[in-house]
């Protein structure tokens, strides 16, 4: 996956479409629950979807650090973090559920020659299933969360992807699910949308809400930027 220049093939300088991953491309926010019970359970705590949403669209270290919080244990952060990728490769290496409407938006920029990136705050370890799964081809490149000084909701995860595709981040859109994901998109400049999954997102000017990616295309998306 090399930084080639973002295509420009589609009309009102849409240079590039930036995806995030969890929760947005694959439904896999309930594969975390899963995964961070179980830990949360080792570490003699219990875990709730409300715990989850504190930390939706964040980093792992983040993650383990809440959980060592709320329990108290003296575990050892990187024994924690292994645990919550081990758990999660797992998963994802024997099936990646797709999000509704996914395979038909990506194939559609894919034909018309538009670059996409896969931006995601997951560590590379669980990128690679998903690529396998989805088709590498429909990503020019992709950056993940241990590939970063700062990542989501600080903007460099997008400016970077930007950057390695040769794309004007005000002419780049990214498609996120959660307010993270979103105030990253936006502090890097970016055109945003947001389709919520397990938080709400509320419009704002220069944001697009939907439902869903069923509702995205590469006309509409290719509107924003005009």
């Amino acid at each position: 996956m090399g930084g080639a220049a973002a295509g420009t093939a589609a009309d009102g300088g849409l240079q590039a479409v930036l995806f995030d991953m969890d929760g947005l491309l694959i439904d896999s926010e309930r594969v975390w629950l899963e995964v961070e019970s179980e830990v949360m359970a080792w570490l003699g705590g219990t875990w709730t979807s409300a715990h989850q949403e504190r930390l939706v669209g964040g980093s792992l270290d983040v993650a383990v650090a809440y959980m060592l919080e709320l329990t108290g244990a003296s575990a050892a952060p990187a024994e924690v973090g292994r645990r919550m990728l081990d758990g999660m490769f797992e998963r994802l290496s024997s099936c990646v559920p797709l999000m509704p409407g996914a395979k038909d938006l990506l194939t559609e920029l894919r034909a018309a020659g538009v670059a996409t990136a896969l931006v995601s705050s997951s560590h590379r370890r669980l990128i690679e299933p998903v690529l396998d799964a989805i088709g590498r081809e429909h990503f020019r490149l992709s950056v993940a969360g241990d590939e970063v000084a700062r990542t989501k909701p600080a903007p460099e995860p997008y400016l970077t992807a930007a950057a390695r595709l040769g794309a004007e981040p005000g002419r780049c859109v990214v498609l996120e699910d959660s307010p993270n994901g979103v105030a990253a998109a936006e502090a890097a400049g970016c055109v945003a949308v947001a389709v919520p999954g397990v938080l709400p997102i509320p419009p704002a000017p220069g944001r697009t809400v939907v439902r869903s990616l069923r509702e995205v295309t590469l006309q509409r998306l290719s509107a924003l930027v005009a």
